[in-house]
């Protein structure tokens, strides 16, 4: 069992399953969060380029600050958009 923590300030931790993964990437499209870190933009070119390489649809977002959640508009319009979503997390 995989335990991960919310970093944000919740006083009680809540359990949520871990959402669904796809069978496969073919045919998705992949959001690309940059969460406004340091050489995050960085490491998400290099991604962007090897799922462009196979074929798949890549769409960029990025949040205003590391320091804050996405504001809901963001989030609607990534799970509006995408299929899957990477984030670049560290500097």
């Amino acid at each position: 069992m995989i335990e991960l923590l919310d970093p944000t300030s919740e006083r009680q931790p809540g359990h949520r399953p871990r959402a669904a993964r796809p069978a496969s990437l073919d045919g998705l499209t992949i959001g690309l969060l940059d969460i406004a870190k340091a050489r995050g933009d960085i490491f998400l070119d290099r991604v962007a380029e090897q799922l462009t390489a196979r074929g798949l649809r890549v769409v960029r977002f990025r949040k205003p600050t590391y320091t804050k959640p996405a504001p809901a508009d963001l989030r609607v319009e990534i799970r509006t958009h995408c299929d899957a979503v990477i984030e670049a997390l560290a500097d």
